[in-house]
Order: structure tokens, then C-alpha cells, then sequence
């Protein structure tokens, strides 16, 4: 097992191709019936390279039994491989290969039944394996965890698989992990096998293959001790023009860095199994004050949570529940009162718990009921209960609110493109921040575009505002402006009718993902500036059109500005004129057009220029338009349920990618919204960017906030460099033309967190 893209593998089995293929019985079993029980097929490592460096590792450990043969070793996904032939020919015959295809144990166990009797062949998921606990010296894994960890699928069968492995293991025994070492595999990999295991990296040379296999060695001890990753290579030896070396040795320094950060005292996001060895104490025992960041599921739950446990600091009066759950809604993580820790004290305080779980759901929970995270939730919380004499004590779930104090639906309509589309008023019940200029007696209103696919995430948000504008004309002007207006929708009057005539307010960011997209383009403030000293028009592609907020803040804002705006849907342009106060001129044009198509368009149209006369590539570019100085891309997915959020899948394709760095200048930006709960997801874009762009920048929006980042890929490294940031923005600050200094001020403390990818 264990098929990497790209690899010979794929060439030879090309009906191989998507995550679905690798956790489906039937096409395993299509594939093994293809290739016929004599054929075997290593997907890498084959026996040769691996002999010399897996057996002394085997004999060792079964220097404490009384012979090799008494090693009980457990093969997971075991394929058609002659691995654990090749392991019995050497002296170990307690083997036991587990796989869930029925064929390819069947031929396996009537290929070995005569020359070796003594291994053992099981029909079995290696997620869910019926098997006791502590009962293998070792799990050797060849490309099985790979296997189960493509990007698009998360990290739910990788977790649930590592939770078996590490179940069936005995004290001290050791799980191998023959692997590829991809970054998204390696993350999880290191993540799960921290406290209580050493560790060990050795690399597998490949004489045949341009990649590696690398050879991961967990050892199960009895102490709760962190240990760092120890590797049998030198490090600097991975050279930087070896991406997968490289990606080994930035995975090694980064956990290492996480262990000695740990183990000096810092804070760490545990694990619910780590909390289950004792790391942070026992549990069974309030701890006064004690307050730990963690996450829970895994083996058996439905979905995966963030969640911090709580110990209630002084206590002034009796508590009313031994132990209570929070859940907070995803509208809310971001306010104070949540993401905060005095904020979070205040919680506790106010839910009269002695332990006090605070749960919070993302998108990734948007189509499940309260009742399915409360059943999902439930086993896991009654383990991290305290102890109570009173064994009847109900666990209460309490939740938070959605945040909202007043709403009030504008506009529905449906689209064949998108679906079903809402335009909501809200008055938020706290606000974090008050725009200048605003009466703080008075509730701040807000405009939302929701779509109902995707309820849980919000496309646009604006502030309304009073209009000026209406409020300065007569009355008789002002009668037919409000008759106007109530036809478009983009004002509106409040419910009283004497109440003001509000607007959107296109020079105020509502979203945090706008601020954090404005800021990255600190790293061509350069070539911004130049462009404005030669009066020269900055051409800015946004693929995506929402309700057209950013566009017109960007337009208002800068002025060198030259902008278009691709959106696949006319109904987002009508909602946009008609509700969000949209509109268009000579230096902001919105094309009706698929977005992946008209960067392509422009990438052939600069090809075919370069093999033109100057006249006709005048006459081309006139009809196409020059390429992009900065590109945008603000799509949201129609299905997010391979946990890819924002953009389509389509727009983090390499060849699309590819298509965007030929359509760039050198001094080009390309701008991207990431929206994933899926750390190999995320992890899986940023290898394709690196891959293609020559420098890529990330921004984390919020620290709380591990699901939306902004990618900023650039296309030479001469561009800038992460020291020059403080004196672009600097720049960039100058460039800025906007009337709210809250505004501006929130855009330029946001360039402090971008950070370069080496």
C-alpha cells in the first residue's frame, strides 16, 4: 500500500487515482483480483533496501524474548507485499497480516499455507481492528498509514488507525512506519506519538526511485516523558533543492521545536490521549485554577473538536455541577469572552461547574444537530469528568448563544449556480469594536450574505450606516431617495418611522479574512508605490465577487487601482448592486465568467503574443486585457464535504496553479483565501504553492483561529524578504487612502502576522 502520486505506482495501476479508491474494499479487491496472487507489487522499499537497516531493529527487539520466532509482530494493510515472506525466511514466525480486502488474504494465505504454515492471514480494517490490547511486540506499517492519508480526506482514518496501532502495542514494544514522509503524514505522525514514546527517523536509500522511504520507529515506554525526534542522518545533509528532504528536515526542526518549547514550560494543544497518560495530572482530581487547551475525537467520534478544560478557581459558593459542558457556537470563538482566557474564567464562574468544558464547533459541525455532537461528545466527556461520590450527577450541556441580538432577513432568492441565497440585518449582542465616528448608545447594525450550503460561514459582512447623503436633502428629495431605496434594498429605514436611513459602508472592514488579505500586499508596497509615482495603473484581478465588498473597499482605498472582478454567478452581481450598494465605473468592472477559464485566457494570450508581431500582440491584449499585477482568489467551494472550504478544489490544482504564475509579472501577487479544518488539507495546498511560486507567505488571521489562512505566493524571491515587512508596511500604510483610521491602523497590525515559508 501506500500509492504516492506521481510515482511509478500510479503509472502502472492508473484505475488508482482519488482517496476513495484507497478506503474502498471493492476497488482493493478489483485490484488484487487484476494483478493475481503470484504477483506481488512493492509500492517502495522493497526487501533489498530494507533488510539491513529493519532487521536489526526486530532482532533487537526480541533480544529480551527467547528467540526471533517468538516476536509477536502485527502487519497492518498488508496487501500482496512479500514483506512478511521475507520476515518468516529470516527467523520471525509469529506474524499476524491484516487487510481488508477478502481477496488478496485469500490469495496470500493459499500462496504461504504449504512453505509457511505458521503465518497468519485476517480480514480486517486497520481503523476498527479486532484485536486485544498490548498484544503485538511490534506493528510494522509499509505505506499503510500513507495510504490512509490523502489530503482531500483529512486525518480521521489516519487518526483512528495510529489509535489501533498504538492500542495493540505492548510496553515497549515499537511501531515502524515505512513511509514517504509527506508533511501532512509526518504532522500527524509526530503529533500522535509524543508523550510516552521515543522516537527515531532513519532514512531507506532507493536505488531504483528518485524517492526516499524513510523508516519512522515509535517505542512504547511507561513514562509520560517528551522526548525530542532523534534521526539517524545528519539533517543538513537534506539538501534544499530536495523537496522531500526538505519537508523532512523542516518537520523534524518544527516538532522538535514544539517538544523543547513544551518541556521549557509553554502551553501545548495535548491530545485527549495524552490527557488520558497523566500529562497535565490526574483528572479524577480537581485541580484549583487548572486550565488546559486540547482536542478531542478520534477512534469512535463523529467529528474532531478544540476544546479547553477548565478547574474553577476560587470557589465562593457550592457549585451546582461536579462537571458541565460549553458548547461555542462559531459565530462566537472570536469574541473575548470565549477566546480569551480571563474570558473564559468568567464562563466558569457564571455556569457554576467545578470543571467546566469549553467545546468549540467550526464549519466542519455546520449540518450536525445539538443532538449528534452531544451523543458524539458524550463518551469522551464523562472520561474527563472529576471523580464524584454522586454516580447519578448529570453532565449539563450548556451553549452560547449565535451571537445575534436582532435579525431581520432583506432578501432571499435562489440560484441554479449557488443554491439558496439569504441577505440578513444584524444587531450582534457584543461588538468587538466600535467604528469611529458611531454613537456607542446605539446598536451597531450589520449586513450579511449568507449561502445556505454553507450556513455555518459567512460570504459578506458590511457595517451599516447612516446616510448622509439622505439625511442633507430636502424632503422632497428625500421621500423619493427612500421610495428608491426600499425598491433596491442597499438602505434601509429602521423599523420605526423615525428612524434614520441606513447604508453599507464600503471603507469599513467587517472581515477579519479582508484586513488580512489588504495586508499582504505589504510584500509589493515596492512596486505599489512606484506604480503610483509613474501614474501607472495597478491591475487587480478578484476571483470571486460576494457581494462585492472587498472590490469596492479596494477601490475606495486605492486609487492606483485598476480592478476587475470575476464571479460565475449574475445572481452575486444583482445581489451586490441591490442589497451591498455595488457598482461599476471606469476602474472597477465585474466580468460574468468562470474564473479558472479567464486566468487561462490570459495565460494564452501571453503566449500568443510572444510568438506575434508587436501589432498583433497590441491588438490581443487590447481584446483580453494585460495580465494581472495582483490576482485574488475569494471562492467558496460547492461541496466542502472533503473539508476544503475555500477556494473550489479546482483553483489549488498545480496546473491551474501553473497557470497563474505564467499569467503574473515578476512583481506579481497572488492572493489566496484557505478555509480548512484539515491540517493535511492546508498542508497539502502550501506543498503545491511552494512547488510553484518562488517565495510563499501565510497569515494566520487569529490565533484562536486555526481553520481560515491567507497563502500570498509571489513569483521571484527578489521581491522581498520577511526582515523587509516592518518597513513595506510602512509603505503600504502611506498607500492607503482611508477615511476610518481604525481601518488602516487594523490592516497594518495584521502585516506583523506574516510569516515566509522556507
Amino acid at each position: 500500500m501506500g500509492k504516492k502520486k506521481g510515482s511509478k505506482a500510479a503509472s502502472s495501476d492508473d484505475f488508482l487515482q482519488t482517496l476513495e479508491d484507497f478506503t474502498s474494499k471493492e476497488n482493493w479487491d478489483k485490484f488484487f483480483t487484476l494483478r493475481g496472487n503470484d504477483d506481488s507489487f512493492e509500492w517502495y522499499a522493497e526487501w533489498p533496501q530494507l533488510r539491513d537497516s529493519l532487521l536489526p531493529l526486530l532482532r533487537d527487539s526480541s533480544s529480551s524474548s527467547s528467540s526471533s520466532s517468538s516476536l509477536q509482530i502485527l502487519v497492518p494493510g498488508c496487501g500482496n507485499s512479500r514483506l512478511s515472506e521475507h520476515l518468516y525466511d529470516a527467523g520471525f514466525r509469529d506474524i499476524t497480516n491484516v487487510d481488508f480486502s477478502k481477496v488478496v488474504i485469500t490469495d496470500m494465505l493459499r500462496r504461504n499455507i504449504r512453505t509457511r504454515p505458521e503465518l497468519r492471514w485476517r480480514v480486517m480494517d486497520i481503523t476498527k481492528m479486532q484485536l486485544a490490547d498490548e498484544s503485538f511486540d511490534m506493528v510494522l506499517d509499509k505505506g499503510a498509514l500513507d495510504a490512509l492519508m490523502e489530503p482531500e480526506v483529512g486525518t480521521k482514518l489516519g487518526n483512528q488507525y495510529l489509535s489501533e496501532a498504538k492500542r495493540v502495542l505492548k510496553p515497549g514494544g515499537k511501531f515502524i512506519c515505512l513511509t514517504l514522509a509527506e508533511s501532512h503524514v509526518l504532522a500527524l505522525l509526530f503529533s500522535r506519538f509524543r508523550f510516552g514514546w521515543k522516537m527515531t527517523v532513519h532514512s531507506i536509500s532507493q536505488k531504483r526511485s528518485n524517492l526516499k522511504t524513510y523508516m519512522v520507529v515509535a517505542e512504547k515506554e511507561n513514562s509520560i516523558v517528551l522526548h525530542e525526534i532523534n534521526s539517524s542522518f545528519d539533517l543538513l545533509s537534506l539538501g534544499r533543492n530536495d523537496c522531500q528532504g526538505s519537508g523532512m528536515r523542516q518537520a523534524l526542526e518544527s516538532e522538535n521545536q514544539i517538544r523543547k518549547d513544551c518541556n521549557s514550560g509553554s502551553d501545548l494543544l495535548y491530545s485527549h490521549e495524552d490527557l488520558k497518560l497523566g500529562i497535565k495530572g490526574d483528572l479524577a482530581e480537581l485541580t484549583e485554577g487548572r486550565r488546559i487547551k486540547f482536542t478531542l475525537g478520534g477512534q469512535g467520534s463523529k467529528f474532531s473538536y478544540r476544546a479547553v478544560l477548565l478547574d474553577a478557581q476560587t470557589q465562593t459558593e457550592p457549585f451546582v455541577y461536579h462537571c458541565g459542558v460549553f458548547l461555542v457556537p462559531k459565530t462566537r470563538a472570536h469574541e473575548w469572552l470565549f477566546c480569551s482566557e480571563e474570558g473564559q474564567w468568567q464562563v466558569v464562574e457564571s455556569s457554576k461547574a467545578a470543571r467546566l468544558i469549553m467545546v468549540f464547533l467550526d464549519i466542519s459541525h455546520s449540518g450536525a444537530t445539538m443532538e449528534d455532537i452531544q451523543n458524539d461528545l458524550s463518551p469522551m466527556v464523562t472520561q474527563l469528568a472529576p471523580r464524584n461520590d454522586d454516580e447519578e450527577a448529570r453532565i449539563p450541556y450548556m451553549m452560547g448563544s449565535d451571537g445575534i441580538k436582532k435579525r431581520n432577513t432583506v432578501h432571499e432568492v435562489t440560484s441554479s449556480l449557488t443554491g439558496n441565497v439569504v441577505v440578513e440585518d444584524v444587531v450582534y449582542e457584543s461588538t468587538p469594536s466600535n467604528p469611529r465616528g458611531l454613537s456607542t448608545s446605539s446598536d451597531l447594525a450589520f449586513r450579511r450574505l449568507v449561502f445556505k450550503r454553507t450556513e455555518g460561514l459567512i460570504q459578506s459582512e458590511a457595517l451599516l450606516v447612516e446616510d448622509d447623503e439622505i439625511v442633507d436633502q430636502s424632503q422632497k428629495e428625500k421621500t423619493k431617495y427612500v421610495a428608491q431605496a426600499k425598491r433596491k434594498g442597499n438602505r434601509k429605514r429602521n423599523q420605526e418611522s423615525s428612524g434614520p436611513i441606513m447604508r453599507v459602508s464600503h471603507d469599513y472592514l467587517a472581515s477579519s479574512y479582508h484586513a488580512g488579505i489588504i495586508s499582504g500586499f505589504t510584500l509589493v508596497s515596492s512596486y505599489l508605490k512606484k506604480a503610483e509615482s509613474c501614474g501607472k495603473m495597478v491591475k487587480t484581478v478578484i476571483i470571486g465577487l460576494g457581494a462585492g465588498l472587498l472590490p469596492m473597499f479596494l477601490h475606495g482605498c486605492f486609487p492606483v487601482f485598476d480592478i476587475e472582478a470575476v464571479e460565475l454567478d449574475p445572481v452575486m452581481l444583482d445581489v451586490g448592486k441591490d442589497y451591498f450598494g455595488f457598482t461599476q465605473n471606469d476602474r472597477l468592472k465585474v466580468h460574468i465568467a468562470d474564473g479558472i477559464k479567464f486566468i487561462r485566457d490570459i495565460t494564452n494570450s501571453e503566449t500568443s503574443s510572444e510568438n506575434t508581431s508587436n501589432e498583433d500582440s497590441m491588438a490581443i491584449n487590447a481584446k483580453s486585457g494585460t495580465c494581472p499585477d495582483i490576482l485574488i482568489i475569494d471562492v467558496d467551494s460547492a461541496d466542502s464535504s472533503g473539508g476544503l472550504t475555500c477556494p473550489a478544489s479546482e483553483f489549488i490544482e498545480e496546473t491551474f496553479l501553473l497557470s497563474v504564475k505564467q499569467a503574473l509579472p515578476q512583481h506579481g501577487l497572488f492572493v489566496v483565501n484557505l478555509v480548512s479544518r484539515s491540517q493535511s488539507i492546508k498542508d497539502m495546498v502550501v506543498s503545491r504553492m511552494k512547488k510553484v511560486f518562488d517565495q510563499l507567505f501565510s497569515l494566520q488571521l487569529e490565533e484562536e483561529d486555526d481553520v481560515n489562512v491567507v497563502l500570498f505566493g509571489l513569483c521571484s524571491e527578489s521581491v522581498i524578504s520577511e526582515s523587509d515587512i516592518p518597513e513595506s508596511a510602512v509603505i503600504l500604510e502611506g498607500l492607503l487612502k482611508c477615511q476610518r483610521l481604525e481601518t488602516k491602523q487594523s490592516i497594518i497590525d495584521t502585516t506583523k502576522k506574516l510569516k515566509c515559508w522556507k
